[in-house]
């Protein structure tokens, strides 16, 4: 009996986990930086707008407060993305992460979080110095003052997120960017509405809607959707004849491909891609790149370089996730086939085709989706979704099925163990 009421609270004792760490690192966002006079920095902001772009995007927020946890899980994402191409890119990395067991698991982790650290020494560096044109009262000293509480709020994050990932609900770095898209709804919604409220009809926001819907319904199709490649082992093969039940095992036993291997990393490549021309300009720093006029107002340009951006980064990046030669050395060193296709080179080539379809389907889907903002603001003037873009909904949507397949688990467990118990 007492097992049984341990097992029902487990679903609950890590809901609140993961509730009490996200409301913490969410409350450590607005505890100021000991140092920044921050009445001074509002009141540069104000002039700025480039400065209070650059404080909005690491704080997720309008705030003008400098907080301890400003950095938020930004440096271990960029981290983890740095460390994704070093793995691809370097064979003695992706042969540890391959070969190395939980040994290998543990050093890849490790040095992840020195590029972490890497990585957020590099941004509070960008902000402290930054901000020496807006306070009055900068000095090398509180600078690095700056770097060392921003840095060590960074760390501080990172430990948390890993706790929840391991003890709590969820992942701890996606449930932390999806309390950040939740925590910029409602400044969205109230600016969407004051730019719109006198020049939208009803009709066009029944069609804001019908395309909300649409973009939702093609991101969980575009998340959950897989081609299955069926696999059958070789005592299987060898059996003459095989009964239904065989058969059955046979089904079950297969490859799932993913539509989106890459997952926001096309769109988010591409944003970085897009905006450096544009950021260079801004600061001045070399004003010979500067664009010319036609292509700075032709809007169409820049959605046809969008779109074709994502279709090559989301071809590229599924590439680097799936290696059709390695899934083939697995499948021939576990005795497992593919029904039809011969082992080795044949599997390969197979696997290869396969998966270039999957790729191009899933990219093509994504680079659609991923223009349907900047439709809406084509057909509707006045209409800005800068806030609530594709990415935004694709972590949205993703973090969402990955809660309730979790959640779907923890209870189909339960109810095994109180079967069996």
């Amino acid at each position: 009996m007492v097992k049984q009421l341990n097992d029902k609270n487990i679903l609950l004792n890590r809901l609140l986990l993961s509730l009490i760490i996200l409301i913490f690192i969410r409350i450590g966002t607005f505890l100021p930086v000991p140092g920044i006079n921050h009445g001074h920095l509002a009141f540069y902001l104000e002039r700025h707008s480039m400065t209070k772009s650059l404080v909005s995007t690491f704080a997720g927020n309008n705030t003008f407060v400098i907080g301890l946890f400003t950095l938020n899980i930004f440096p271990y994402i960029n981290a983890s993305i740095l460390m994704q191409l070093l793995i691809s890119l370097f064979p003695n990395l992706s042969k540890l992460q391959k070969e190395g067991g939980a040994e290998g698991r543990r050093k890849i982790n490790r040095l992840t979080r020195l590029i972490t650290l890497g990585w957020a020494l590099i941004q509070s560096f960008s902000i402290a110095f930054y901000l020496k044109r807006a306070l009055f009262d900068w000095d090398i000293y509180l600078a690095g003052e700056i770097m060392i509480w921003l840095t060590t709020g960074a760390m501080i994050v990172l430990w948390l997120s890993e706790i929840v990932t391991e003890y709590g609900l969820g992942n701890g770095a996606s449930l932390l960017i999806y309390t950040n898209i939740v925590a910029n709804l409602p400044n969205f919604g109230k600016n969407l509405f004051a730019q719109t409220a006198n020049n939208v009809s009803f009709p066009a926001w029944l069609f804001i809607g019908f395309i909300f819907f649409i973009a939702i319904y093609g991101i969980v199709l575009l998340q959950e959707g897989t081609r299955i490649v069926p696999l059958i082992s070789s005592k299987q093969l060898n059996q003459t004849q095989r009964s239904s039940s065989t058969l059955s095992e046979v089904d079950k036993n297969y490859i799932p491909l993913r539509f989106n291997q890459a997952g926001v990393m096309p769109i988010i490549l591409t944003t970085a891609v897009l905006v450096i021309p544009n950021y260079i300009s801004n600061l001045g720093l070399l004003p010979i790149l500067t664009l010319p006029a036609f292509v700075k107002s032709s809007k169409v340009l820049y959605w046809i370089g969008y779109f074709v951006l994502i279709l090559l980064f989301s071809s590229f990046y599924s590439t680097i996730v799936l290696n059709p030669k390695d899934i083939s050395n697995e499948l021939q060193k576990m005795a497992v086939s593919i029904p039809g296709i011969r082992p080795g080179v044949e599997t390969t080539f197979y696997l290869k085709k396969v998966m270039q379809r999957v790729t191009y389907l899933g990219a093509i889907m994504l680079s659609i989706l991923a223009t349907i903002p900047n439709l809406i603001e084509a057909v509707i003037p006045g209409s800005s979704f800068n806030g609530l873009g594709t990415t935004s909904l694709l972590i949205l949507v993703g973090v969402i099925l990955d809660l309730s397949r979790e959640i779907r688990s923890i209870i189909l467990s339960n109810i095994y163990n109180e079967m069996f118990d």
